[in-house]
């Protein structure tokens, strides 16, 4: 069975699917991208037999006529962090103007490439320009075509990393500092998707992904169940 996820997904669905394999005795591959290569593989005519991704893609997936099948299940949420590297002190990011003033003194923030399609370098891109700091962030910025923005704190390229919360704690060496600011917090929804034509223990395993016994996972990775 293929599991295709996008990357802030990957360490819930790496800590449980090890438990359905055994019960099972379907192995799982687990792919990850960012999610708009995720949509832009399964346009391409990529096959999976669960498909993890955010509600919206899934929409334009569906729309377009690329995947069809029982409507997708809401499995988690979470929200964009900051981390630096073991050892390094911790900005102030408690407040919006602390986490810009921790943006604007920083030698180097990674994150991830807006154009690569991932959720958290859209919506950053934006809060820049609305923080009115979008200029600034030009020349510091380094840009991650998906994977772990953080990983670019411990080769010492980037002093601040901005990433969803579940990526960033994926990091040996890097350290999570904690949210950014509520009043400038965007929360991604993921969701589940089995399609049409997809093996039939991919329900199964959809059903350990949104039960709960999954919910301890998701915190542990920092992420939540989704909002009812």
């Amino acid at each position: 069975m293929t599991l295709l996820t996008t990357g802030a997904y990957k360490p819930v669905a790496a800590a449980l699917v090890p438990a359905f394999e055994r019960r099972t005795g379907h192995h799982v591959a687990i792919r990850n991208e960012t999610a708009g290569a995720v949509a832009q593989a399964i346009r391409d005519g990529a096959r999976a037999d669960l498909v993890v991704l955010t509600p919206g893609g899934f929409d334009a997936l569906i729309r377009d006529g690329r995947l069809s099948g029982a409507p997708p299940v809401p499995l988690a949420q979470v929200g964009i962090g900051v981390a630096v590297r073991d050892g390094a002190p911790a900005p102030d990011i408690g407040t919006v103007a602390g986490f810009r003033e921790a943006l604007l003194r920083a030698r180097a923030v990674a994150m991830v490439d807006p154009a690569s399609g991932g959720s958290s370098g859209i919506y950053l891109a934006g809060l820049f320009e609305r923080l009115g700091i979008a200029e600034a962030m030009k020349g510091k910025l380094v840009l991650v075509r998906g994977g772990l923005a953080a990983a670019r704190l411990v080769t010492g390229e980037a002093d601040l990393a901005l990433q969803q919360t579940s990526e960033l704690l994926a990091v040996g060496g890097a350290r999570l500092v904690g949210p950014i600011p509520a009043e400038v917090q965007t929360f991604t929804i993921y969701a589940g998707m089995v399609p049409a034509g997809a093996a039939e223990a991919a329900s199964v395993l959809l059903h350990d992904l949104a039960g709960p016994g999954a919910a301890p996972v998701l915190a542990e990775k920092g992420m939540a169940p989704p909002s009812p």
